[in-house]
Formats: structure tokens, sequence, C-alpha cells
């Protein structure tokens, strides 16, 4: 949608939700950077190993989710749009192949390029809009939050060690807490939900895709693993457990939750409120539960047979954990309902953690994927009751 005062030619006009193929484009430089965070997860499956994952997750999550944003107001089709995508599409590039080594000797080129990601967006959209529409205030919010946590990004590049997790620790809470406050400013006050007039149905479709860019990551993993080792019967089961572990959350996902979502968001009186909560925060913990998930894949694929340790245990259970909690919060802001059968699914999941430390990893993980694979299915079964009573 435009807001009132933009300038049209660069804004999509009201009946414009489709997502463009330069969009598509610009989500492939995001398939690396998931593979990053994936790869950064499983070198350090210790409590700093995590939360230095965790903290780059945040940080590409929101270099992504901004530009969504961004795309949902401004038409990708027009010239000066096109050229800032490509243009965020090479710094992303750049951040993302960082990533492996941004608490090492990348950690300035990491922290440079998000920076320019997140300010200069908002100088385009400054440039690019008109100054007495609300729209352009809000991206001055927006300005402002980003040009505060920046010195902490920059400053955590040139740190080492604890200080650098410390300063961007700091920096990633003031980028995740900003929409949360409304980009409250001293004086401008804050934005309202009402005030970011958005497609609902265009950023319900983008956050489908990262969803299918953070499955597809899973799936890339398994195979090229499963192509490296022996093609022994304990790996073969390996790799079918987590190819099975990835469909069961694609369904949970997609089967009708996600059309009907996008049908809720479409029509809702503040679209932008939803966008806010349930696709701009509450997947969070789904992409990073399917990329936790991916690690316990890939620690079973590698060891099917022996004893699980904590890593693995962890892993297996916990990442379809936070997917199913990230699931039942987004069910429970969009369509204002929790499903007790992947409610009863986590529970299930958390109690076989004892368990799980006594058996292998392989059928530790096949456990996990059918807690998660009959709840996906008792869903669906339940769900075609319903309608079928109700016609």
């Amino acid at each position: 949608m435009t807001g009132d005062g933009g300038r049209p030619d660069v804004l999509r006009g009201p009946d414009n939700e489709r997502v463009t193929t330069i969009e598509l484009f610009f989500d492939v430089v995001y398939v690396l950077a998931v593979t990053q965070v994936t790869e950064l997860l499983l070198h350090g499956l210790h409590p700093v190993g995590v939360a230095r994952a965790a903290l780059i997750l945040l940080a590409v999550w929101w270099a992504w989710v901004d530009t969504a944003w961004i795309t949902n107001w401004f038409d990708p089709d027009q010239p000066r749009v096109r050229v800032l995508l490509v243009a965020l599409m090479g710094i992303s590039l750049v951040m993302s192949s960082a990533l492996p080594h941004a608490y090492g000797e990348r950690g300035l080129w990491f922290a440079g390029t998000y920076v320019a990601l997140g300010v200069g967006r908002s100088l385009f959209v400054a440039a690019a809009l008109a100054r007495r529409s609300a729209l352009h205030r809000n991206f001055q919010r927006l300005l402002v939050w980003r040009t505060v946590a920046a010195p902490l990004w920059l400053a955590g590049g040139f740190a080492h060690g604890s200080l650098r997790l410390s300063l961007w620790a700091v920096a990633v809470a003031i980028d995740s807490t900003a929409a949360a406050y409304g980009f409250w400013v001293p004086r401008w006050g804050r934005s309202t939900p009402a005030e970011w007039s958005i497609s609902g149905a265009h950023l319900a479709e983008r956050a489908r895709l990262f969803v299918i860019i953070a499955l597809g990551e899973s799936i890339l993993v398994s195979g090229m693993d499963f192509g490296e080792l022996r093609n022994d019967p304990a790996t073969l089961g390996a790799v079918t457990i987590a190819f099975l572990g990835s469909v069961a959350l694609w369904w949970i996902y997609f089967d009708r939750s996600a059309d009907v979502a996008r049908a809720v968001i479409t029509e809702a009186e503040e679209p932008g409120r939803l966008g806010r909560s349930a696709y701009t925060y509450l997947h969070i913990p789904m992409v990073a539960g399917i990329i936790v998930t991916a690690v316990g894949d890939d620690l079973t694929l590698h060891h099917p047979t022996g004893t699980s340790g904590p890593a693995v245990v962890g892993s297996v259970l916990g990442g379809p954990v936070l997917f199913l909690i990230g699931f039942l919060l987004f069910e429970q802001a969009v369509l204002g309902v929790r499903s007790r059968i992947y409610l009863g699914a986590v529970v299930v999941l958390v109690a076989l953690a004892p368990l799980g430390l006594a058996l292998s990893p392989l059928p530790l993980s096949a456990l996990a994927t059918l807690v998660v694979a009959v709840a996906a299915v008792r869903s669906t079964v339940l769900a075609a009751r319903s309608r079928h009573g109700s016609e």
C-alpha cells in the first residue's frame, strides 16, 4: 500500500500484492546466510556458541525482514527500487560471506555491512517519500534507532572476544525491540500499527518464502552430508528421518494455517499490527527451530550410533520444540487459537530429554520425527473432520 503523501512513481499500487522476481532473486543470498548460521551453530554447541549463533540469526533476520517491509510499500519493478534491491543484495552477500568468521577476523566486515543495510534502506526511504507523509516520519524514527545501534555494531567489529559479543548483544537488542516500542523517539513520539498501512497478503507471502528457504537449507545440508558419508543402513535411515522431519515441519506450517493466516491479515483492519507481531517477531522461533533441527540432523547423520550427548539431545528435540512454540504463538496471534495437539507434542518432546541421553542419535531422531509427524497428521485429520461437519 502507498501511505498518504507518498510519491506514486516508486510505491506499489493498492492492488499490487504479488511477490516479484527481483524479490525472489534477493532471497537467494539469504539461502547462504541461513546455511552459514547453521554451520556457526554446528561448530559452537556450547552456551557461548549458542549465544553467538542466536545473535547472528537475529541480525540476519532483521536484515531480511526490514527489506521485506520496504518492498511491501515500494514497487520492486520500478528502476530505483530495483537498483536498491540489487545494492542490498550485494551488501547482503558480503555480510553472509563474513558470517563464519564474524567472531574472528571478519567481525568488522560483518558489522559494517549490517550497518550499511540498516542505515542505507532508511536513507533511501527518506529520499523517496514525500516529507509530509506518515510513512516518511515512521522511517525517520526507524533511521534514528538503526543509527543509535550502529556505533555498537562497529565498535564490536573492532573489539575481540567477550567484549565483541557484549557490544553486539546490546546492538541487536536495540534493533529487535525497536518495532515493539513503535520506534519511539523523543518529541516525535511513537508510530502505531494503524500508521503502517501494509499489504498483508504480500508480507505473509514473503514470510512463507523465508520458511521455505530455511527448510530448503535443512534438506540441502542433509543431502550434502549424505553424499559424503558411507551408504550404510544407519546413514540411510538418518537421512530418511531428516527428510521426513523437514516434511513434517513443512506440513504443520503450510497445510492450512499459512493460507488461513494470509487471509486473516489481508482482511484485517490493522494489518500492520499482525505484520509486526505474527510475521516480524513470531516467525523468529520457527526459523530458529528449523535451523536447530538441521544441526540435529547433521549430528545424527555423522554419528547415528553410540550415546547421545547433551548437544545431540538439545538439537534433535530442541529444534522441533522451538518451531512448535513459535507456531503456537503464531496461530494464537493470527487466528486466536492454540492447538492442544501441538502443545501436547511440545510436552512429549521435552519429556523425552532424559530418555534421549540413554539412546543413540538415530532412534532419538526417529522418536522426535514421529512425535512431530503424528501431531501434524492428527491436526490435519481433525481439521478435515471439522470442515466436513460444518458443511
